[in-house]
């Protein structure tokens, strides 16, 4: 599904410039749950930023479904954010005058809603469990149900890549718990999963680990087989 070959990403000019991912290569098969892992300043959210088309690259290429889009223009990019790849933030990116059946509906009115979008909305709130939230406003709601919002926004479109950026980062170790889970629940219905985290017992919940350190990576493992923990044990935000 995903090829990133050689890329770098270098913020500033000359003796002052910033090399924040060196020569980075890694692929993501169809149907993956990779989680990106590291110490703060590693690259984690640069990458993650760069897959989703949202930072221009220094060098390299980025190929997502046999389409290089390291070098499309703004209109191509929003097309392919629209219909391949959704973004779940640590921040939710919820829309305060909005209600919560109205964030989730946000992503289809990029298409023009149709009969049954509200009724699909609905769904997607039950799915993660919180259909009797729909006509609350994100205000009053708390962190761990606007974060089921999103990712009910996310999942909406049907969009086959979820990039995640610190997903349990603002939450309780319970709620992140039952995060990872919904995550977990997208990847076994065919979604493609990108986490970052710095957390390594949430980075666990994943199929295989890539861990960056100063822009490079250093180590991939893949965990498919392994066991997984239960979720009794401390997530580390």
């Amino acid at each position: 599904m995903l090829e990133i070959k050689n890329v770098s990403k270098t913020y500033g000019n000359g003796s002052s410039s910033v090399g924040a991912l060196k020569d980075i290569s890694v692929q993501v098969d169809d149907g993956d749950f990779v989680a990106i892992t590291g110490p703060s300043g590693s690259g984690k959210s640069t990458l993650l930023s760069v897959i989703g088309g949202l930072e221009k690259i220094s060098a390299g290429e980025v190929i997502l479904d046999g389409r290089r889009i390291d070098n499309l223009n703004e209109k191509e990019l929003v097309e392919i954010r629209r219909n391949k790849v959704a973004y779940v933030f640590q921040q939710y990116h919820l829309i305060p005058s909005l209600t919560a059946l109205e964030n989730v509906l946000l992503p289809l009115t990029f298409h023009g809603l149709a009969d049954g979008s509200r009724k699909k909305a609905a769904a997607m709130l039950q799915e993660v469990g919180l259909e009797k939230r729909a006509k609350h406003k994100p205000g009053q709601l708390s962190g761990g149900e606007q974060q089921r919002v999103a990712i009910a926004r996310a999942l909406i479109n049907g969009c086959s890549l979820i990039l995640a950026d610190e997903p349990t980062g603002n939450v309780d170790q319970k709620t992140g718990v039952e995060i990872l889970k919904l995550f977990q629940k997208a990847n076994e219905d065919g979604h493609t999963i990108i986490m970052v985290t710095h957390s390594p017992e949430v980075a666990r919940r994943a199929k295989r680990i890539v861990t960056l350190r100063d822009g490079e990576i250093v180590d991939q493992v893949d965990q498919e087989g392994c066991e997984k923990p239960s979720g009794k044990g401390g997530i580390i935000q």
